[in-house]
């Protein structure tokens, strides 16, 4: 069973009174040990489906099932619990909090969820992405793709069976940008995890396992390595 599983959705979305479709019946499947890359202009659906793969947004037509369930069946605090526990997010700009060191950032998805002694946890996942040494810094003390890595130890904290990650590479340098999704794409098949990855780079998504072309809200073309 695939980890997420879209199947025929379209979403739709109102602006000014108008409907506009931004996904018209797509379908995808996405395995563990997979890191799929998807890739497209600006509007053409790659933030919408990451959304919905998240749970964050939920499909007008067609399901949405994260590790078997549909997330549109989920009821408020079921579909917190299953973020929190299931689902890990990076962003373009890291979103880590300037006021805390790299430690408290990377356990801060722990201790919301009222878990205790959890410095174990972060130290490990700080040497998963090769940052060793560094957990009493700040953000600020750290280079940008220092604080990519720090913000994908975040997102792996909790051992999540699968990791959305919205233009990871966008305030990178080309050669960092790559690093860090060859990192990905390690960390991926190492830990057996599923992650998608929306990107306006060819070059970087040419390192995933798969790569979906998305055009105005449709999948145009699928390519595995």
């Amino acid at each position: 069973m695939p980890i997420l599983a879209l199947q025929d959705v379209s979403k739709d979305y109102l602006s000014d009174g108008q409907r506009v479709q931004a996904l018209h019946g797509l379908s995808l499947n996405v395995e563990r040990g997979e890191m799929v890359a998807l890739v497209g202009r600006s509007g053409c659906g790659k933030s919408t489906l990451l959304n919905l793969a998240g749970a964050m947004d939920f499909p007008t037509t067609g399901s949405v099932l994260l590790d078997g369930v549909s997330t549109s069946s989920l009821k408020d605090e079921e579909l917190t619990r299953l973020r929190r526990e299931k689902v890990g997010f990076i962003f373009q700009s890291f979103q880590l909090l300037h006021t805390l060191t790299v430690f408290e950032n990377v356990e801060l998805p722990l201790l919301l969820a009222g878990k205790t002694n959890v410095r174990e946890a972060a130290c490990e996942r700080l040497a998963w992405v090769e940052l060793e040494g560094l957990g009493e810094r700040y953000p600020h003390q750290l280079s940008g793709g220092q604080m990519q890595r720090a913000a994908i130890a975040r997102a792996l904290i909790h051992s999540p069976i699968i990791v959305l990650a919205d233009e990871p590479t966008g305030n990178l340098d080309t050669t960092t940008g790559n690093v860090i999704l060859e990192l990905l794409l390690r960390l991926t098949h190492e830990k057996n995890i599923a992650t998608v990855v929306a990107t306006h780079s060819l070059e970087a998504a040419a390192l995933a396992d798969t790569v979906v072309r998305l055009r105005d809200g449709r999948i145009e073309e699928i390519t595995r390595r």
